[in-house]
């Protein structure tokens, strides 16, 4: 009997440990995140709203990118490719690094917001995403629900979206555009839920385990993983809601 109740209090003491490593581990994801943010936005503030700055990335007389535009447009997604291909290589320094400098490569991806969009419409589709974010993040983390099956379906809808994202590149389709950027707020409003549900349960099960490489570097993946919902959601919700210089 006595051994039972040492079973259960030591059951119990390690839960609470756990418990109390994922609320620090999701502040951990949620505040690189939000730095990540920050950067993203600085950079691509300080040269959308610099012509001379835009200059080196953007053709004015053609009204298109230039070559290095092109460059720092698809830099961005070979990045995120990189780090999944490199993540077992870095240190968990190494990989906020990565993370902090892609953000910035990101920034200068989406300076050309500041040319197109009015500040305030800019600012304002932000807070919605915000907010949208904020909500669909705390629903993932509280539901009881196993979303895990939404995975499949919602990265398959992510690859037809980036194929069709290029191909709009060059077509230029207006009814395209839109179809892409509805299916873009679903796909991506569904991944935040489903991210942040899936973050919670990774880290319980390694933490079980006591997996401490994986947990070393975990809150870096997260937050890479929720910061392009994030981003995402931002800018596909930026064709609706942005008013047009």
């Amino acid at each position: 009997m006595a051994d039972l109740r040492t079973m259960r209090t030591v059951s119990g003491a390690r839960t609470a440990q756990i418990d109390e490593g994922l609320r620090a581990h999701m502040n951990k994801v949620y505040g690189t995140m939000s730095v990540g943010l920050l950067l993203t936005a600085l950079v691509a503030w300080a040269f959308g709203s610099s012509p001379a700055l835009m200059s080196l990335l953007y053709n004015f007389e053609t009204g298109g990118p230039n070559i290095l535009g092109w460059i720092v447009m698809f830099l961005p997604l070979l990045m995120v490719f990189g780090f999944g291909a490199a993540i077992n290589r870095l240190s968990a320094a190494g990989a906020q690094l990565y993370f902090f400098v892609y953000a910035s490569v990101m920034g200068l991806s989406l300076a050309w917001i500041f040319m197109a969009f009015t500040g305030i419409s800019i600012a304002s589709t932000f807070l919605v995403t915000s907010i949208a974010f904020a909500g669909l993040s705390l629903w993932g983390y509280t539901t009881k629900r196993d979303i895990s099956a939404w995975g499949s379906f919602l990265i398959m809808g992510l690859i037809g979206l980036i194929v069709a994202s290029i191909v709009n590149i060059f077509l230029a389709s207006s009814g395209l555009q839109f179809a892409i950027s509805v299916i873009g707020v679903l796909i991506f409003a569904g991944l935040t839920a489903y991210d942040t549900q899936k973050l919670k349960v990774d880290y319980i099960q390694h933490a079980q385990a006591m997996d401490s490489e994986w947990l070393g570097k975990s809150a870096i993946i997260g937050a890479l993983s929720l910061y392009l919902d994030f981003i995402n959601l931002f800018m596909f919700l930026l064709q609706f809601l942005g008013d047009r210089r």
